[in-house]
């Protein structure tokens, strides 16, 4: 089972982490962020260093969903053996060897259907 996140609690825990390395403590804070959410709510005064931190952790993250896209349909949706879920098309080593067969099947005339 999953442990739910208390968003909260982690902005608070990394705001912690990072501040303590703010080269300018004395510049006091440059933003207010709020957090809203079904466990509670959070204010939190930040620094321009701490806001600065968040902002490349955020362009840093990566979803372990994201699979690169599809070179088909430029769709974002593949699932775990790299099927785009939106066209159909097979993508990687395995879909370059499987398209790769289905072309040679399809020019070699012994596989067409008998007359």
């Amino acid at each position: 089972m999953t442990v739910p996140l208390d968003p909260p609690a982690v902005f608070a825990e990394f705001i912690e982490r990072v501040a303590c390395y703010d080269p300018t403590p004395e510049s006091g804070p440059v933003a207010v962020l709020g957090l809203r959410t079904a466990l509670g709510e959070a204010t939190f005064q930040v620094s321009d260093h701490v806001v600065r931190a968040m902002c490349r952790a955020l362009e840093a993250y990566r979803d372990p969903e994201d699979r690169g896209v599809c070179i088909s349909c430029r769709g974002r949706r593949l699932d775990e053996n790299l099927h785009c879920r939106d066209c159909g098309r097979l993508h990687g080593i395995l879909g370059e060897v499987i398209a790769e067969h289905a072309r040679r099947v399809a020019a070699d005339p012994s596989y067409d259907p008998p007359a």
